[in-house]
């Protein structure tokens, strides 16, 4: 379990945007990727939807923290173990989806993976909220935890520094979510580029 520091607020255009795109809408389903967190449940409790959470660092971690963690991606028993556990959701089952920066982590081959379970698992016109990366040639990354303060804001605790798998350009993004509908990018000040994607 990863130590974190406090929580530092900040507005976010991305859940701003995300967040506008189901206003006026009642009972939908959306997912998280962070921890549980008592803020995020009651920011979307109160607005009538559900929320589930997958922690989707700390499965990888799980699943191939043991040794060099993008080498085991590729082993195909690790990889089929972590396939079993992680985003096990009917199809058409989300109206929404806060990944945060959990793809920088995920080898390429494990991610193309990933992007095609979440396509399917998202409704039509569902939207999907990623962070990247904008420094393309840094050698490791801050890693947070995101929660919920309100509509705008989140709330972020560091959780430490990784190494990504990959860093992303805008125009590698438009390819990785080439199945989609749209990609739209906001870059923040704190260098986070800002992602949200509509199946």
């Amino acid at each position: 379990m990863v130590k974190e520091v406090a929580m530092q607020a900040r507005p976010s255009p991305g859940v701003d945007q995300f967040f506008g795109a189901i206003r006026g809408r009642q009972g939908l389903s959306l997912l998280d990727f962070s921890s549980v967190s008592q803020a995020s449940v009651s920011v979307v409790t109160g607005l009538g939807h559900k929320i589930y959470f997958e922690d989707l660092l700390e499965e990888l971690d799980m699943s191939f923290g043991d040794g060099d963690f993008y080498a085991n991606q590729s082993d195909p028993v690790a990889k089929a173990r972590f396939l079993r556990s992680a985003l096990n959701y009917p199809d058409d089952a989300m109206d929404g989806v806060l990944v945060w920066d959990s793809m920088e982590f995920l080898g390429a081959p494990l991610l193309q993976t990933m992007i095609e379970r979440l396509r399917r698992q998202m409704k039509p016109g569902a939207c999907l909220l990623a962070f990247f990366h904008g420094e393309e040639k840094t050698e490791t990354v801050p890693v947070y935890s995101y929660r919920l303060s309100d509509e705008k804001t989140l709330a972020l605790s560091l959780r430490g520094q990784r190494k990504p798998a990959q860093l992303f350009s805008n125009r590698a993004l438009e390819r990785l979510f080439g199945q989609f509908q749209s990609v739209k990018f906001f870059l923040t000040r704190d260098h986070l580029r800002e992602v949200i994607v509509r199946r």
